[in-house]
């Protein structure tokens, strides 16, 4: 069996990425200090001992040093993944995201890890005047998290050129799906908007709602990171669909799958937001990447597992 280890590995997109190594018959050790991911995402792997679960923070070296030991692939997702977060603690944001990031690859260039794979974020862009967005843009960071995301980019590629770690970095756009928690600073605008409807609550959309997003189904966000690891992808790319959606239009779409009707409910807008975001997914298909879920689609299997949660006696985004 591939050792894989999934630092974050509890979290949203960390616990799917678990789920589809799991079922490639990988051994997974996560490394997760549970700040905002779930042990019970992951429940059912470590009962069956499937995977391995060490409680720590990626700010730990040496415990990194200690998992990573005979690894092949290094799925590193764990991160303060919160605009607003980092604008009130900055520090503790480059500490996790930056620092965080470097120790991985030092672990990693230590135990002869074959690849790392690093989820960033279409944050690094800003507001770059440019739609769609493609990697050799100028990235222009208007936030400490965006910040923090672009210095493990530069650190990626400075392992993968100095000493020879093959490293992948991922530019998510706005990933969302089952397991999002929408009570969290760190879930994103579906999650939230998703539940409020389900409430019976109009969605809150912060400035006039004409900000434009390129949404991304987890799923397809897993199956580009595995891509990206057996593959010989090496550099940065971006994994959206190419397609993109007003935050109006959005709320409005999910009041429709939600079979609700509502008035949506504006207020100021948020320092750090960025205004249009749009990924060009070209280079990323040079190592086979293209989504698979149209939107409607993943809206309505996000909408279903939640549904399904909220039948089953559960506070939604527990």
């Amino acid at each position: 069996m591939i050792k894989t280890v999934v630092t974050g590995g509890a979290g949203f997109i960390g616990s799917h990425l678990v789920d589809e190594l799991v079922n490639r018959d990988h051994r997974v050790t996560i490394i997760d200090d549970l700040s905002s991911g779930k042990e019970s995402n992951i429940a059912r792997h470590l009962k069956e001992g499937k995977a391995t679960l060490i409680i720590d923070s990626v700010t730990s070296l040496s415990r990194l040093e200690s998992a990573f030991s005979g690894a092949k692939y290094v799925f590193h997702l764990a991160a303060i993944a919160s605009v607003p977060k980092s604008l009130t603690d900055p520090r503790l944001t480059h500490e996790v995201n930056a620092t965080g990031t470097l120790n991985v690859l030092l672990a990693a260039r230590r135990s002869k890890v074959k690849k790392v794979v690093f989820a960033s974020s279409a944050a690094v862009y800003g507001d770059t005047g440019e739609a769609p967005q493609h990697e050799d843009i100028l990235p222009n960071p208007k936030s400490p998290y965006a910040v923090s995301k672009l210095a493990g980019e530069y650190y990626c590629t400075v392992f993968s050129q100095a000493y020879d770690l093959p490293t992948a970095v991922l530019r998510y756009y706005n990933v969302y799906g089952p397991r999002q928690d929408p009570n969290s600073e760190y879930s994103g605008v579906i999650s939230k908007f998703l539940t409020s409807v389900l409430k019976n609550k109009p969605p809150e959309i912060f400035g006039d709602g004409e900000a434009t997003r390129d949404f991304t189904f987890v799923k397809d966000a897993v199956r580009a990171s595995l891509l990206a690891a057996e593959s010989d992808a090496n550099g940065v790319f971006n994994i959206g669909t190419g397609e993109k959606s007003s935050i109006n239009d959005l709320a409005k779409l999910i009041i429709r799958l939600g079979g609700k009707k509502m008035k949506l409910a504006y207020r100021k807008p948020r320092s750090g937001d960025i205004r249009h975001s749009l990924a060009d997914i070209s280079r990323a298909a040079g190592f086979g990447y293209q989504p698979e879920y149209r939107f409607e689609e993943g809206l309505r299997e996000t909408i279903e597992a939640l549904t399904a949660r909220e039948t089953a006696g559960l506070q939604l985004g527990n």
